[in-house]
């Protein structure tokens, strides 16, 4: 990249390039944002953020344009700010506010193009963003407050959110009613774990911490009976990684005060260790390229 950064954001876009945007560098939190071309493997500067920003979520809509929502800014202040990026242009603009500041929340786009932001430092609440307008409301707000926690969409178009600190419990949003629902209890706390739908709708939750100590272990929720299951575990223990579902169906973690790589393979249940990254990472961001191929981005030692 064309500059060290953490705690940024990393979206594939429908060009095939990747955006990254904001995050935490050498000079403290920032704006700008560059694109990498998976054909030249290159690296451009494109359109700056209005508000520097880090632990934001990104979102790309299903009209291709990229929506980063909330962070840390500038003093260490949590934002309620969002903004679009168009590629066409490479320009970003500034759209409606989120109802609520939020840093270490999730977002995620839901099969009527709608984003759901979910809780943040301090919070139960959700909101959603409605692209043909730019508007945020508020929605059913959560059982628990999280932060630092997952959210996954479901085959049925539900969400499941999972954790957050010092947090077993997991619950369910329904986007027909707008309503949040228990569901099962994962068998560990995690907070800064990773969360992955598998191609069978099960949803994969893996490491993370539990009362600052990195866990090893993995489990499985299934929807349609709202239980969780352990499963394989790492062959170490990581928080702060990366997760990525490749082209036939495998998982791949990395990093997470590591430089290793394992795959997790869901018919044996069990996690093996691939060739490692040059650097070890935290607080880095990965996308799976168009060509199968996975680039991991920044983070710190």
């Amino acid at each position: 990249m064309m500059y060290a950064r953490r705690e940024h954001t990393s979206s594939l876009l429908s060009s095939g390039k990747v955006l990254v945007a904001g995050g935490y560098g050498h000079n403290g939190f920032m704006n700008n944002s560059e694109l990498y071309n998976p054909t030249t493997g290159i690296w451009t500067s494109t359109g700056s953020m209005t508000d520097p920003r880090s632990q934001h979520q990104a979102s790309v809509l299903l009209n291709g344009k990229v929506l980063v929502t909330g962070g840390y800014g500038l003093n260490y202040s949590f934002l309620n700010s969002t903004e679009l990026y168009d590629e066409t242009t490479g320009l970003w603009t500034v759209t409606g506010n989120m109802n609520d500041n939020r840093a270490y929340h999730t977002a995620s786009v839901l099969s009527d193009g709608k984003v759901l932001v979910t809780g943040g430092y301090g919070l139960r609440s959700a909101e959603l963003y409605d692209p043909m307008t730019g508007i945020w409301t508020l929605t059913g707000t959560m059982n628990d407050v999280r932060y630092q926690h997952t959210a996954s969409v479901l085959l049925d178009g539900r969400v499941l959110v999972t954790g957050g600190y010092e947090l077993s419990s997991a619950e369910l949003y329904d986007p027909m009613t707008g309503i949040w629902t228990l569901t099962g209890n994962m068998s560990s706390n995690r907070y800064q774990h990773t969360a992955s739908v598998l191609s069978d709708g099960k949803v994969l939750v893996t490491n993370g911490y539990d009362n600052y100590l990195s866990l090893n272990t993995s489990e499985l929720y299934d929807p349609s009976t709202g239980i969780w299951t352990v499963t394989g575990n790492t062959n170490i223990a990581r928080a702060v990684s990366t997760i990525s579902t490749l082209i036939g169906g495998k998982v791949l973690i990395a990093g997470g005060y590591s430089n290793t790589i394992e795959l997790y393979t869901q018919s044996t249940g069990t996690w093996s260790a691939v060739s490692n990254m040059t650097y070890e990472r935290t607080a880095h961001a990965a996308s799976v390229l168009d060509n199968g191929n996975v680039l991991i981005t920044g983070g710190i030692v």
